[in-house]
């Protein structure tokens, strides 16, 4: 729009139902229906027509405000009443609220638009002399009528398809651009050039089409194809001579040129606010994308708790802008009908940034969630296989359901977090972002809220990942149930391991034993050897005894010797040292470099009777022909001990 109120100003007509002699309040940038300065036959005579053929293509491959915005032509004025709300847009204009809901999302857009004629009263009868309802200016109501119009449509075609992580989002667009830039030509060239390559067809097969146009369609396209046969038949939907044309685009004179006591546009809003609240609600669809993306991650739907926080931060953040939008659209008709000062809706921009809902806090909120699923995602990754359990309910039916179940427990995932504390209480507090109470809010570092935090945390819990997995995989009998779901625990910051006997909690702190170190020789006698036993790094309280097996010669079956402690184990001349094996809650294949076979193992918990076999693998052969079997790139060697001769493995 113009900038002072004597002149004639263009507004696009965004699918609003304009025709001349109409009456229109730039203060709100609506039309007033009902009303008119003239009498209709009279308005009739004096309209003249001409012609105004033209046509044009566009991609618009930008779905920022700004470019949408001058897709439509639509100025900076008409931009922030429609930001507000204050405009409602109808037919092709409603590809202004056509947003994209996720970042994984490729569009390209096609515009078209053809003019086909323009109308306007004449000089004449815009006379003062000619106003025949002089009753229309004292009502205050409007501040312009409408003296032109160019009739034409619009249309845009509106090309999606979701991209996946391992796809190029630019090269996924840019084909899709090439493609789109065939499709006037396609149309021109009559239906024969509807058969598309096998190539061309690859590159738009998964691209969904929506139309927005000002054009009455049998039936709206949802593929590339059809929107190539709809763009064919847009110029003969506007009829012969151009009957279903609508407004694109009108003229409007002041009324104060007509009467110096009518309603007057004061001012307009500057353009530096005008972006300022274009950047504020580009902010804010950037949150929602984002937000809709951590959403419908497959390792959000495995933790609940974080979707129902995901979607609290979403129903909020709407609440806050369905606000700031209802305080422009109050702000802005007062502002530019003199009755407050630009200055007011500076205020409403400032105020917002020194609230808990600043772009700072929002987006730094955000990053935290999108960094807690990418944790969560990574660990549970390196315990494949292990079942996680999205629910208190489905947790109690499978440690139920199991005589020993070890659960690792991702803690303070169900806390509530005090920054969404923070506004919804915002919210609550002031219910209209222009509220002139001083409320002081407070402010801190949103990402030591999070239960990851700080670098400590995350170690420990990496450190508890790797023992839960060796445990895990350890367990080849698949006598245990391993589980992983989230919880909440305030005394165990990060993550514990639970465990559990027939249902019932044992340990919500269990450190599995990790394997220990390879068993070393520290004395040879000439009928003797003793061997060091070291106890492993973490989990050595939840081992009962080391057990030491052997044999007398290659043919004899192995023995066993119990150990209470680590420490060192003396064997007398003759005998064979094979492994030292610490006993614990399952069958391990794996300790200190060695390859267990052909033995039982007593597996105990402290305190607690869980008494199984451990898994038997098969070694008679191997003995008798000495080769050297690799399991898992772990070797093994075996000898009977001569004298002061010793093999450890």
């Amino acid at each position: 729009m113009g900038q002072k109120s004597s002149k004639t100003i263009e507004v696009s007509a965004l699918g609003r139902p304009f025709s001349l002699g109409m009456l229109y309040d730039c203060r709100k940038d609506s039309l007033i229906p009902g009303m008119t300065l003239w009498d209709p036959d009279a308005l009739e005579k004096n309209i003249r027509e001409r012609p105004q053929p033209n046509s044009e293509f566009e991609i618009v491959a930008s779905e920022s405000i700004e470019d949408k915005s001058s897709a439509l032509n639509v100025d900076a004025s008409l931009k922030i009443s429609f930001l507000s709300g204050l405009v409602e847009v109808g037919d092709s204009a409603k590809y202004l609220n056509d947003c994209k809901i996720s970042k994984n999302q490729a569009r390209v857009t096609l515009k078209y638009k053809t003019t086909t004629k323009f109308k306007k009263l004449s000089r004449k009868h815009l006379g003062r002399d000619n106003v025949k309802h002089q009753y229309v200016f004292d009502k205050g109501m409007a501040t312009h009528v409408v003296t032109s119009i160019l009739y034409g449509a619009q249309a845009f075609f509106v090309f999606d398809r979701e991209v996946s992580e391992k796809e190029d989002h630019q090269d996924i667009e840019g084909n899709l651009k090439v493609m789109i830039q065939k499709i006037p030509c396609l149309a021109t060239e009559g239906e024969g050039s509807l058969q598309m390559s096998e190539t061309d067809i690859s590159k738009v097969q998964n691209f969904s089409c929506k139309f927005h146009g000002d054009f009455n369609l049998q039936r709206n396209p949802v593929s590339f194809q059809d929107a190539i046969q709809v763009y064919q038949s847009l110029p003969t939907l506007l009829g012969a001579n151009g009957e279903n044309a609508v407004p694109v685009k009108v003229w409007l004179m002041p009324l104060k040129s007509l009467d110096s006591a009518a309603a007057r546009l004061v001012r307009q809003i500057s353009i530096r606010l005008v972006t300022e609240v274009q950047s504020v609600l580009e902010v804010f669809s950037e949150l929602e994308m984002r937000c809709n993306d951590a959403i419908k991650n497959s390792t959000t739907q495995q933790f609940p708790q974080i979707g129902k926080k995901l979607k609290t931060f979403k129903e909020l953040l709407s609440e806050y802008k369905l606000e700031f939008q209802r305080t422009l659209a109050k702000k802005l008709p007062s502002i530019r009908g003199g009755g407050e000062e630009e200055a007011v809706l500076a205020e409403v921009l400032k105020k917002r940034q020194s609230s808990p809902f600043n772009n700072k806090n929002l987006s730094e909120w955000m990053s935290c969630k999108e960094r807690e699923i990418n944790i969560l995602k990574v660990l549970t990754d390196m315990m494949k296989n292990t079942k996680i359990v999205t629910s208190r309910n489905a947790l109690d039916q499978e440690i139920l359901s199991a005589k020993h179940a070890v659960c690792f427990a991702f803690t303070l995932l169900e806390d509530d977090e005090p920054y969404l504390s923070d506004l919804s209480k915002y919210l609550k507090e002031t219910p209209q972002p222009e509220s002139p109470q001083d409320i002081t809010y407070q402010t801190y570092d949103v990402e030591k809220a999070q239960w990851y935090f700080p670098q400590e945390v995350m170690d420990a819990v990496r450190q508890k990942a790797k023992l839960f997995i060796e445990f895990a995989y350890t367990d080849m009998d698949n006598n245990i149930s391993f589980l992983i779901a989230g919880t909440t625990n305030e005394k165990k910051k990060g993550a514990s391991i639970h465990l559990y006997k027939e249902g019932s909690l044992v340990s919500e702190n269990f450190e599995p034993p990790s394997k220990p170190e390879k068993p070393a020789v520290s004395d040879t006698t000439h009928n003797s050897v003793t061997v060091k036993i070291s106890p492993p790094g973490f989990g050595a309280e939840n081992i009962i005894h080391y057990s030491v097996e052997y044999l007398v010669s290659v043919e004899d079956d192995w023995q066993q010797m119990t150990v209470l402690t680590a420490g060192e184990v003396t064997l007398e001349k003759g005998q064979s040292v094979k492994t030292v094996v610490p006993l614990q809650p399952y069958p391990l294949v794996l300790l200190g470099n060695c390859k267990l076979t052909q033995f039982q193992m007593s597996c105990q918990l402290a305190g607690r009777n869980l008494q199984r076999l451990a898994m038997t693998l098969n070694g008679t052969k191997w003995f008798h022909k000495m080769k050297r079997p690799s399991y898992l790139g772990f070797s093994q060697r075996q000898s009977t001990l001569s004298g002061s001769d010793v093999i450890v493995v």
